[in-house]
């Protein structure tokens, strides 16, 4: 089984991370845009001819399923993507989980990009998921960034700052960028209040991974053999994972035997 991952960067190793601990023999593909990283400021046109480009170089290697493990991409590039792909290669979009976090009823923020925070896009669905439950949207400037140039500093800059606009009776919060699950911890420490309960976050990786598994009829299985293979792409030339990758838990899970072929 092949599962291949799609992001301009290293937003994908959440997804990649939460494939591998479900099915630890999953040969995993992960293609991504560097040089083109963050997808969020540019137009639609360009993220869609971007994602295909990264889309098209995975697809390369027969993947079973491809996991576009990016909210700007999912936003702009699905359809366009699903056009050029399905039905030989089922395409799994990424949502942020404003749903399940609103369920609870309780007050939600949703931390995400500043080019998605506010966007049509955003706001139905939190109309859709979210009516009559007190939503701020905190957008995170530079967090995507920093991030992805593993940037202790900097993460910590962008993390307060938005950790600032989010109102204190917030007791749930939405990780609306990908590369916002690998610094989750962070986030928690900087929202936290000791006079409130345990602050709960809603990433969306173990979602898609789990669907992806559902579109191709497979089945989790944690104790299967690890020895799942890894390849990895910047801009289609395949390359060792980016060293930033392994400042991250979730890169330091993936490296395993040869790579696909």
């Amino acid at each position: 089984m092949k599962i291949a991952l799609m992001d301009s960067g290293i937003g994908l190793l959440a997804a990649a991370a939460a494939v591998r601990r479900l099915r630890p023999d999953a040969d995993l593909i992960l293609s991504s845009d560097p040089a083109g990283m963050p997808w969020g400021p540019r137009t639609p046109e360009d993220v869609t001819r971007r994602a295909l480009a990264v889309a098209e170089a995975a697809a390369r290697y027969r993947p079973d399923a491809l996991i576009v493990a990016c909210n700007t991409a999912s936003v702009r590039a699905l359809p366009a993507l699903r056009a050029r792909l399905e039905p030989d290669l089922p395409v799994i979009g990424t949502v942020p989980a404003i749903k399940p976090a609103a369920a609870g009823g309780r007050p939600v923020a949703i931390w995400a990009t500043p080019a998605t925070t506010g966007s049509p896009y955003q706001r139905g669905l939190i109309r859709e998921f979210a009516d009559g439950v007190p939503v701020t949207e905190v957008p995170c400037p530079g967090l995507a960034d920093a991030v992805e140039h593993a940037d202790e500093a900097a993460v910590d800059a962008a993390v307060a700052a938005a950790a600032a606009r989010t109102p204190a009776d917030v007791s749930t919060v939405v990780l609306g960028c990908t590369h916002y699950e690998l610094v989750a911890e962070r986030i928690r420490a900087a929202l936290q209040r000791p006079d409130r309960p345990p602050l709960v976050l809603h990433g969306s990786a173990g979602a898609v991974a789990a669907q992806a598994l559902r579109r191709i009829g497979e089945q989790p299985a944690v104790d299967a053999p690890a020895d799942g293979s890894l390849t990895v792409l910047l801009a289609g030339r395949e390359t060792a994972l980016p060293a930033a990758a392994l400042a991250y838990e979730e890169g330091r899970l993936l490296p395993a035997v040869a790579p696909v072929r």
